[in-house]
């Protein structure tokens, strides 16, 4: 008897749910697909109904959190369209990655805990993404056009909120909030034009943007449960 669509994406995020403790416990290059079937509880068999490889596998998994994240933004940008604006879109995307060791681990290019698993497609469409994001922001004068390369240098001014921890010990003593405000306040005032932002603009943004969310939620949700690509 053949496991209806519901059931079988159950049993696979039964099967993600093991690898992902199985990866924050050993790292990806000391999990076996055998450790994940007797975590899961499932034959071998099982897991390779669902993805043919553990690099896929684990793949899924870091797309499953991303979809995570994303669908958290989504959220908050259809409850108030303003959330679209540079300095608040990069305060939450914080504080939804600080809550997803996973997804910190990604943005952090921790190779110990992913080994490879931070490049291939979900680097893609995390880039594609952000050009379309920096691109319609500044054709709506919501983001500075003057900055060079403004999607880079925006990039490298969040990575060292990310990255400093691991540099510097003394900057663990400052909570997630803390953190975030800090970031609200570094990309208000660096990469946003100066003055309030006019509502209509903001809300044409917002729409585009949660557009192009879901189009990404929709797209990762196919590669997790389809086995990824043919």
């Amino acid at each position: 008897m053949f496991d209806r669509p519901r059931d079988s994406a159950n049993r696979a995020d039964r099967i993600l749910d093991a690898a992902g403790v199985l990866l924050l416990r050993l790292g990806y290059r000391k999990v076996t697909i055998e450790d994940v079937a007797k975590q899961a509880d499932v034959g071998k068999g099982t897991v390779y109904l669902h993805w043919r490889s553990k690099e896929q596998l684990f793949t899924a998994l870091v797309m499953r959190t991303s979809v995570e994240v994303t669908e958290e933004l989504l959220g908050l940008v259809r409850a108030d369209p303003a959330e679209v604006l540079p300095h608040r879109f990069m305060r939450s995307s914080f504080l939804a990655a600080v809550r997803r060791p996973v997804m910190f681990a990604l943005l952090t290019g921790d190779n110990e805990l992913l080994g490879k698993l931070g490049k291939g497609p979900i680097r893609q469409m995390k880039e594609r993404s952000g050009e379309h994001y920096s691109r319609m922001m500044i054709a709506r004068g919501l983001l500075r056009g003057d900055v060079p390369h403004v999607q880079y240098t925006m990039r490298a001014a969040m990575l060292g909120f990310y990255l400093l921890e691991s540099l510097d010990h003394e900057a663990a003593n400052f909570a997630a909030e803390v953190k975030a405000d800090a970031i609200a306040h570094v990309i208000r005032h660096a990469f946003e034009p100066g003055g309030v932002p006019d509502p209509t603009v903001v809300a044409e943004a917002a729409r585009e943007f949660a557009t192009l969310l879901e189009s990404v939620v929709s797209t990762c949700r196919a590669w997790i449960y389809e086995g990824g690509p043919s």
